[in-house]
C-alpha cells in the first residue's frame, strides 16, 4: 500500500458536472471568475457570494488535494472565518496552541507564549490540515448557496488560456468533455505558486530561492507530547540542522527535517529513508504510521504587482514565503478579505475601479513584511557564511542563559496580520494611543455583553463610539453605528485597554475588513464623511 493509498488523495467535494455555459452559443459572461479552489479562492468566493455577487470558481481538480500541507491557522484568519461562517467549526475541530519551546540538541533554550492575555474569542493558532480547512470553507459555501448566494464551483475545469481586454477577460476552459469559453468582468487568480494564469500573462516573481530543502513527514501516532510547537536547532538525532514537531487532529503529527541543498530527492522520499529519520527522532519502540510526505524549498518571492487590469492575483499565485512562520495560507485568506470588500464596492458602482489599486498597495506591503520576516528566519536557520553561522551559534549559546538574547533566536517568526502603515486611504489618528488599535491595524477583539466586539464590526463601514453619544451618526449613508457605554467593569476594562488607553472616550471608524480606518476623541461627522470618501477612492471628487 502506497502513501497515496493511505492518505485521502482528494475529497471529491465538487466532481465534474457539465455546465450550461458549455452549451451556450456565445460565451456567457460572469461578474467574477476565480481560478483555483484552494483556501484563498474559496475564501474569496464565499465572501463575494455572501455580499450578493455571482461567482464562478474554476478548479482543475475535483476537490481538496492530498496531504495536510498548511496546518497552522492564525487568530486573524480564524476571525475572518468567523465572519464568513466556518470559524466555530474550525476551532472545534482544530488543535489549539499558543506556546512553543526551542531546543538545542536535547536542551531547552527557552519557551514562549503567543497570546498570554485573555479576552479573545480565538486563540493565537489552531493546527488543522489544509484538507479540513478547505472542507469547512466548501461547506460554508454550500450553506450560503442554500440561503441564495450565487456561488458555483466547477471541478475538472482547467483554465487553458485567457485574453485580457479593457472591459473584461476572455477565458478558455478545458474539461473532460472538451473546451468551452466564457467571459468575466473580473478574474481573480488563486491558482497557486505555479500559477498558470500568471504564466499566461508572461508575468514572473522577484525574490530569493534559498539553497536548502526540508522534508515534511506527517505521522499518525499516540503520544503524550504537549500541544506546543517544538523546534530543535542541531537536534541530537542528527537529521539535519533543524527539526520541528507539531500536533494535528486525529493523532497526526507534523515533523519537518532540514535536509540540505545537494540531495537526491527521489532517494530522500523513499519510505524506508523517511522512516529511518523518524525512528532516529522518536526513539525505539514508538509505534507510528507514515501518512504523507513531501520535500519543499524555501522561497521568498512575489509579483511586482498584484493587479494587472482586470486580473487580480491573490495567495500563492501572487507571493511565496517559506513555511516556517505559517505565513502562506494565512496571508492568502487575508488577501481575499482585503480584495473582497473593495471589489464588492466596485461591482455595486459605489467606488471607482482605482480602489483596487489599494488592494495592490496594501497586500504588497503585507507580502513584503512576510517576506522580510521569512527571509530573516531562513537566514538564521540556514546560515550561508561562516560569519553568519558564528553569529547564530553565539546567539544560541547566550539565549540558554540570558533572556536578552532570546528575541534574537529565530526559529520562524509566526504570522501576524499586517498593519497598513504610511499608505493612502486611511484617515486621521486624532487619539494617538493605544498603538495596537491605530489606523491601519486590524481592530483587536474584546468581550462585550452579548459576545465579542468583532461581531459588531463586520461587513460594512462601522462607526464605533466608546462612551460617546452617536445616534446622529445614523444620518450617514452606508455606515453602521455601534455605541458602547462600557458600564460593565469586566468588559469595559478590556475595551479601555485596547481602544482608549488614557482617553475617556473615542470614536473609531472601521473598514469592512475590520481594519481601523481613523479615530477621534470626539464624534466628527465631517471627518467621518471625508475618511470614507478617501477610503473608497472618491476623495478628489
Amino acid at each position: 500500500m502506497t502513501l497515496q493509498d493511505r492518505y485521502p488523495v482528494a475529497l471529491r467535494l465538487y466532481p465534474y458536472l457539465r455546465s450550461g455555459d458549455q452549451d451556450a452559443a456565445t460565451p456567457v459572461r460572469h461578474p467574477v471568475v476565480i481560478a483555483g479552489g484552494g483556501p484563498t479562492g474559496l475564501a474569496a468566493a464565499l465572501d463575494l457570494g455572501r455580499k450578493g455577487h455571482r461567482v464562478v470558481v474554476l478548479d482543475d481538480h475535483e476537490g481538496v488535494g492530498m496531504g495536510s500541507r498548511a496546518i497552522c491557522f492564525s487568530k486573524r484568519t480564524l476571525e475572518i472565518a468567523h465572519r464568513l461562517g466556518p470559524g466555530p467549526g474550525m476551532l472545534e475541530r482544530g488543535v489549539i496552541w499558543q506556546k512553543g519551546r526551542v531546543f538545542r540538541d536535547r536542551d531547552e533554550i527557552y519557551s514562549f507564549d503567543l497570546l498570554p492575555e485573555e479576552g479573545h474569542r480565538y486563540p493565537a493558532f489552531i493546527n488543522l490540515s489544509q484538507v479540513q480547512f478547505e472542507k469547512f470553507l466548501f461547506e460554508a459555501i454550500e450553506h450560503a448557496r442554500a440561503d441564495g448566494a450565487e456561488i458555483e464551483i466547477r471541478g475538472g475545469n482547467r483554465v487553458d488560456a485567457i485574453e485580457a481586454r479593457l472591459d473584461g477577460i476572455g477565458i478558455e476552459v478545458m474539461t473532460p468533455e472538451g473546451a468551452y469559453n466564457l467571459e468575466a468582468d473580473w478574474l481573480i487568480a488563486c491558482d497557486g505558486a505555479r500559477s498558470p494564469v500568471r504564466n499566461m500573462l508572461g508575468l514572473g516573481f522577484k525574490g530569493r530561492v534559498f539553497e536548502d530543502n526540508f522534508l515534511i513527514a506527517d505521522v499518525r501516532m499516540t503520544a503524550d507530547f504537549p500541544t506546543e510547537r517544538w523546534f530543535w536547532f542541531e537536534p541530537w538525532f542528527r537529521s539535519g540542522d533543524s527539526a520541528l514537531l507539531h500536533r494535528q487532529p486525529d493523532d497526526i503529527w507534523r515533523i519537518d527535517f532540514q535536509i540540505g541543498w545537494d540531495i537526491d530527492r527521489e532517494k530522500e522520499l523513499k519510505e524506508e529513508n523517511i522512516l529511518a529519520r523518524v525512528d532516529a527522532m522518536l526513539g525505539e519502540g514508538v509505534e507510528y504510521e507514515l501518512v504523507w510526505s513531501s520535500i519543499y524549498t524555501f522561497q521568498c518571492r512575489r509579483m511586482e504587482r498584484f493587479r494587472h487590469g482586470r486580473v487580480l492575483f491573490a495567495g500563492d499565485s501572487a507571493h511565496q514565503v517559506s513555511p516556517y512562520g505559517a505565513r502562506g495560507a494565512n496571508s492568502g485568506v487575508q488577501d481575499a478579505e482585503n480584495l473582497a470588500w473593495k471589489l464588492d464596492l466596485v461591482l455595486r458602482g459605489l467606488a471607482p475601479e482605482t480602489l483596487l489599486d489599494s488592494y495592490d498597495a496594501e497586500r504588497i506591503q503585507a507580502a513584503d513584511e512576510n517576506i522580510l520576516n521569512s527571509t530573516r528566519s531562513t537566514d538564521f536557520l540556514t546560515p550561508k557564511s561562516e560569519i553568519s553561522r558564528i553569529f547564530r551559534d553565539a546567539v544560541l549559546n547566550l539565549a540558554a542563559r540570558h533572556p536578552f538574547a532570546r528575541p534574537l533566536v529565530n526559529s520562524g517568526r509566526l504570522s501576524v496580520p499586517c498593519t497598513y502603515g504610511g499608505l493612502p486611504g486611511f484617515g486621521p489618528d486624532m487619539l494617538g494611543q493605544p498603538a495596537r488599535s491605530r489606523p491601519g491595524a486590524p481592530a483587536p477583539d474584546a468581550p462585550v455583553d452579548d459576545g465579542y466586539l468583532l461581531d459588531l464590526l463586520g461587513g460594512e463601514f462601522t462607526l464605533l463610539g466608546l462612551c460617546l453619544d452617536v445616534p446622529e451618526a445614523s444620518r450617514l449613508d452606508g455606515i453602521s453605528v455601534v455605541g458602547l457605554a462600557l458600564d460593565d467593569a469586566s468588559v469595559g476594562d478590556t475595551l479601555r485597554e485596547r481602544y482608549l488607553g488614557e482617553a475617556s472616550r473615542a470614536a473609531y471608524l472601521v473598514r469592512p475588513d475590520q481594519h481601523v480606518l481613523a479615530r477621534w476623541p470626539e464624534l466628527d461627522l465631517n471627518g467621518i464623511r471625508t475618511a470614507i470618501r478617501n477610503a473608497v477612492g472618491k476623495g478628489g471628487e
